[in-house]
């Protein structure tokens, strides 16, 4: 018996119709020239041939009597008509109907009765620049059963790197199926596998407490919490802003792509990694966002960000992951500062997160805690505790790194894959990033009611862009690092002089003209005396 961790089984009792539990992407395909046949049906028996290969779309769950402990998994057969649905949009349809249809599916709860997965297919967009049919689709997979990772991973295992499909590696399997348990071997699964977790947490305790005391006194020694002028703090409340209420069910989603090789180049110039540029990307975005509406805090906003806790090749289809916080500097004005204080603040978490990725847990025992997590976030929800309490953090920003060359599916190539995940009580936006291919595709998901123009700060994240592309170069004469700090407040002095005179000369300019003209007049018609000042000594 498969028992569902600690973390996995966490999803589906936060999951209610406010806050559906489940990630996937909108992907848009192109069909080659002479494609047979509609894609729906090439997908089915496309999808048909890869389960034996895709563990986690062929089994759903089973529940513990009396919902008494986290449910386990059994084997299913899906059925493909149900899972891989056509949906028809008008007549030529562009990004904006896509956009509008994932904020209309997302709210959608899964069946738990199936394996926890749904695929919808959208005819009906207008063809690509070279006139060839295009196809979308919008992926729902359960949290429960995959994190970012291992929806990458099994990504790998239903696409393929050309568009002749590959023949999946199928090996026979030994083990045999099992689509239903009994009492007696859930009851004794459920007490083992307490048990060992118990066991497990004690042996462990020792050196857990440990590193969490040299992580919690890094981390002070590198904020201003203590006193002193130090490194940028991520251990404090988010300011509050309209993101940070009670979630309603309505969603709105937006995506937006940027030239990954750009984005790179940018960061290498910067000293910057790929995680630091969406982090800056956001947050410039956030800040054009809130100022506009005259609600930017003064205080800068803090992102969540996921962290993986995989060791190096696992792909195992089930959650590995945890939460850092990060403060984005949406207070700081200028970009380069801006940048430079995000940079900090990421180095700041890493230091701290390092040592504490092998403590943080992922399983944990589980009796009763069915019960006390659902009627917990029942509460939580009905009494709109988000709206009262501060929040650590205004948002979610996830990077996961992706594949970068191009893929197909049932023989149409990918071109966009845009990121959809979850947004909970306190936190109404997630910008979820994954790079593919040639680009860095964004996916904006929001609470209808929180930011229903989510599509504004896509585009905000464009204007980012182009303005971290106009920023001076380390080793420019203009950058920061290049200019001394004397030099720069004399130019900045020059500057304003020049602005000054320029408004002056604009304002005055022509009364002062006309003064002196009249007295040049008086002066010229005025008759020549003779002077009567003595002449000056003259000094050895």
């Amino acid at each position: 018996m498969k028992q569902l961790s600690g973390l996995d089984a966490t999803f589906l009792f936060l999951e209610t119709p406010q806050m559906p539990m489940h990630v996937g992407a909108l992907h848009v395909f192109e069909l080659p020239s002479g494609y047979p046949g509609k894609f729906v049906t090439a997908l089915r028996k496309h999808m048909a041939q890869r389960l034996p290969v895709a563990p986690v779309l062929r089994r759903k769950l089973w529940w513990m009597p009396l919902n008494l402990a986290n449910p386990a998994w059994v084997d299913a057969v899906p059925d493909m008509k149900q899972h891989i649905v056509e949906v028809q949009l008008p007549k030529n349809a562009g990004l904006d109907d896509l956009e509008a249809a994932v904020g209309r599916l997302h709210p959608l709860l899964l069946d738990r009765k199936r394996p926890l997965w749904k695929f919808h297919v959208f005819e009906g967009l207008k063809p690509g620049p070279n006139g060839l049919r295009r196809v979308a689709m919008y992926t729902q997979l359960h949290h429960a059963a995959v994190d970012g990772q291992a929806a990458v991973a099994l990504a790998n295992a239903i696409l393929d790197v050309t568009p002749e499909p590959k023949a999946p590696d199928i090996r026979p399997s030994t083990r045999q199926k099992t689509f239903r348990l009994e009492m007696t071997e859930m009851l004794r699964g459920v007490l083992g596998n307490q048990a060992q977790k118990v066991a497990q947490i004690v042996r462990e305790l020792p050196a857990t407490v440990g590193t969490l005391k040299d992580a919690a006194s890094t981390a002070l020694a590198g904020t201003s919490l203590l006193g002193g002028k130090k490194g940028p703090s991520n251990i404090t409340l988010a300011p509050r802003t309209s993101l940070n209420l009670s979630v309603t069910e309505g969603r709105a989603f937006a995506a937006v792509t940027l030239p990954l090789s750009e984005v790179k180049a940018l960061g290498r110039a910067h000293g910057a990694t790929i995680n630091d540029m969406v982090l800056m990307l956001c947050s410039s975005a956030l800040r054009r966002y809130f100022a506009k509406r005259r609600a930017l805090p003064r205080k800068s906003l803090v992102a969540a960000v996921p962290i993986s806790l995989r060791e190096k090749g696992d792909s195992t289809a089930d959650n590995q992951a945890s939460m850092s916080l990060i403060s984005l500097g949406t207070h700081i004005a200028d970009p380069a500062r801006r940048l430079a204080h995000v940079k900090a603040a990421t180095a700041a978490m890493k230091t701290t997160m390092g040592s504490l990725k092998s403590v943080l847990p992922t399983d944990f025992p589980s009796l009763g805690v069915p019960w006390l997590i659902e009627a917990a976030t029942a509460l939580y929800g009905k009494a709109k505790v988000a709206d009262r309490i501060p929040q650590v953090a205004n948002l979610v920003i996830s990077n996961v790194p992706g594949p970068l060359v191009p893929l197909y599916m049932a023989g149409a190539k990918m071109i966009t894959n845009y990121p959809c995940s979850i947004v909970v009580h306190g936190l109404a936006l997630n910008i979820t990033v994954q790079s593919y291919d040639q680009s860095l595709d964004f996916g904006l998901m929001a609470d209808a009611a929180a930011m229903p123009d989510v599509r504004e700060l896509a585009d905000a994240i464009a204007i980012a862009f182009d303005d971290i592309k106009a920023l001076p170069m380390p080793g420019d004469p203009d950058h920061a690092d290049t200019v001394p700090a004397e030099s720069m407040v004399s130019r900045a002095g020059r500057r304003l002089g020049d602005t000054v005179g320029r408004v002056t000369q604009s304002v005055v300019g022509g009364a002062v003209d006309a003064a002196v003209s009249q007295v040049t007049r008086r002066v010229l018609s005025s008759p020549a005396k003779k002077s009567t000042r003595p002449a000056p000594r003259k000094h050895r």
